[in-house]
This record gives C-alpha cells, structure tokens and sequence, in this order.
C-alpha cells in the first residue's frame, strides 16, 4: 500500500511536517506500508519554512530596509537545486514589522522585497516563489522596483520617492538600470485575493483599513494607485490594473505582472503543490491523507485540505481522508466527495490548553491515525 501524506500545519502546536511524520508513525505502527510525507502550506506565513525544510534546502537571511526604513533581516529559503528562493513579502515589508501605533500607510514601501530578491539572485538564484501576504504597504510595488533599478521620475527629471501619496508625479519611468539577470529571473507569486489594483474593490479600499489609512484619505490614495497604472500602461502597452490579484500586497501584484516580464499570479495552495510533486506523488497512491487544525465547513474555500484533495482526485487517487485538530459538525458531507473521511485527533474531554502542546498534539495524531489504519485493514 502506497500512502502520501500532505498536512498543513497545525497552528501553535505541529508544523506541517511534525504533523506529517506523526500520522507516519500511526501508520507504520500498524501496516506495512510505502509513506511519502510532504510539506504543504497555503502560500501565507510559514510556508517558507515548510518548504524549505521539507524540501531540504537552506534557510539564509538579508538584511534590508523595513517597510518604514528600519534595518530588519529578512529570512528566506533556497532550495535543493540551489537556484530557486521560496520568500515571504512580509519578511521584509510585512505589517507585523511595525508596531500597530508607528503604522505609516503613507511612507511604507516594499524596498525591502527588491532587497531580498536581489540578495537571493546574487546567491545564484533566478527562479522565486514569492507569498505576497500580509503586507503594510499601498504604494503599488513602486518600492520593490526601485530596489530592482526601475526609476520613476517627476516632470523635472527627479526620482520620485516610493510613496503613494507621490504617485500622481510620476510623469517618465527607465529600465536602464534594471540588469539582465532581474529581467530573466522567473516569479511564481502565491496570490489568493482576487482583488484588482484600484476602485471599490481595490487595494486601499478593501485591505488599507487594516494598515492605517483613513477614511478620509482612501479616494485619494486610490486615485494615486489610478495614476500610477495609468503612467505604467503609457510607458509598457499593457494595462494590468483590473487583473485579479493586482490589488495584492497593496499592489505588489500589480507591480510584477507590469514589470517583470517571467511573472505569475496562482494560488497559494496551487503553487506549493506543483512545486512539491503532489500530482505525480498522488498519482501512485492508494490512500491520500491531510488536514490542519480545524476541519470546518471553510476547508472548502482554498484551504490546504481541500487543494491537496483535488489535487489527489485529479491524479486518480481514489481515497482522501483528512485529519483535523477539531472537526465541525457538518463539516464531512461539506467536504465530500473530494474528502471522502474527516477524523478528529483530540479525545473527548482534552482540555485545549493541552490539546495544544506540540508533543500532545503529534501523539493525538499518530493514535488517531493508528486506530484507523488499524479499522480500515
């Protein structure tokens, strides 16, 4: 029997591959059975880390500007083959980098982002799967270009700061700088929002709240955004700003589809899949299994459980089970039949608290595991 295993992290008690070994064992410990485990996650925070870990490759860091211009080392993640980066936006220019009363929508920039790619290509790299989650900025990538030697000057030939606010002077935009090796490096950018770069389901409206921007500035701001696409359609002879997903990271999306000519938007759970060999594992299973920490009705809506499944059915694989820290009710006929089983892992009566603790956690998987390896035999 040939078993895959694809979980995503447990948040606050097992990693992807903590819970992926743990089930391992529950298995092994009643049958004799091929076990693959991979390392999965939704594109967001930690999936660098499963990534790279799982993949083994090695974790390095780069010291670069923070989104306000504090030095911060960003970590990221290279790969076996020594020429892809598995990166996180957030890393250099995430929201969590500065203190909720020092939030700047004004002045936060992704020049940090440019930093690390540069960093990363200096290292040899040339491919990049880049999370574009959790950001603190609105200024549409301007930042991160500027890292990478685009220039955007005012009316009088003035490079213009990367700010959002300063946008509109925007008037002549140079690639002069930007070398060869950026420009045929390729992006595969994990992006799950749908949302396009301006307008009422733009950027600033919908995720500048969250970063600081007032009420009363979002109009603004989101002419800003409006000029800048409207400068970058006349100077490439593409206009991009209505693509879901250019509203992502506040606009950082935008910003590699316009500007950098290898790149790609796809979902998060999508991109890690293809980038750990879940179809092709898949396809030589009998038996899939998965999970995260609540099982719920929302699994449905891009969360790893139900991409790992899919992804297993369109392999031929023909049964999924998934595991979670907590099942809802309802929970299971929601999922099927792309799920064909959901098991809770935590005994009745556990108290949270110590539900958990990582080493609880790992043997309420393994035990469970066991018992339906064992059920099901």
């Amino acid at each position: 029997m040939r078993v895959v295993i694809a979980m995503d992290s447990f948040k606050g008690s097992m990693s992807s591959l903590a819970a992926g070994e743990a089930a391992k064992r529950g298995i092994l410990s009643v049958c004799d059975a091929e076990v693959t485990v991979l390392p999965v996650a939704d594109g967001g925070e930690g999936t660098t880390l499963a990534l790279t870990c799982g993949l083994g490759g090695s974790m390095v860091a780069a010291e670069v500007k923070g989104p306000l211009g504090t030095p911060v080392w960003a970590n990221y993640g290279i790969l076996p083959d020594r020429h892809t980066a598995v990166m996180e936006m957030a890393a250099a220019s995430g929201l969590t980098l500065v203190p909720e009363t020092d939030r700047d929508p004004l002045m936060a920039n992704t020049f940090g982002v440019g930093q690390m790619i540069l960093d990363a290509i200096r290292r040899g790299c040339d491919s990049f799967l880049i999370g574009i989650g959790g950001s603190a900025t609105t200024e549409g990538g301007i930042g991160m270009l500027n890292a990478l030697g685009y220039s955007f000057l005012d009316i009088e030939g003035r490079p213009v700061p990367p700010e959002v606010g300063r946008l509109h002077e925007i008037v002549e935009i140079s690639d002069e700088k930007v070398s060869p090796e950026v420009l045929d490096c390729e992006f595969r950018i994990a992006c799950d929002v749908r949302n396009p770069l301006c307008g009422e389901e733009g950027s600033v409206r919908i995720f500048g709240g969250q970063k600081g921007v007032r009420e009363a500035d979002m109009d603004r701001l989101d002419r800003e955004l409006h000029a800048f696409a409207d400068v970058t359609a006349a100077w490439s002879g593409k206009d991009l700003r209505d693509v879901p997903g250019a509203g992502a990271a506040g606009g950082l999306g935008f910003a590699f589809l316009s500007y950098l000519p290898h790149a790609e938007l796809r979902s998060g759970i999508g991109l890690v899949l293809d980038a750990v060999g879940m179809q092709e594992a898949a396809g030589k299973a009998d038996i899939v299994l998965t999970g995260e920490g609540r099982i719920d009705r929302q699994t449905r809506m891009g969360k790893v459980p139900f991409g790992v499944a899919e992804a297993a059915r369109k392999a031929g694989c023909k049964k999924v089970i998934a595991f979670g820290g907590s099942v809802v009710d309802g929970a299971a006929d929601a999922l099927r039949p792309e799920i064909d089983e959901c098991f809770g892992i935590t005994p009745e009566g556990m108290p949270l608290e110590e539900a958990m603790k990582e080493e609880t956690a790992k043997r309420n998987m393994e035990e469970t595991v066991r018992d339906v390896f064992r059920s099901n035999l």
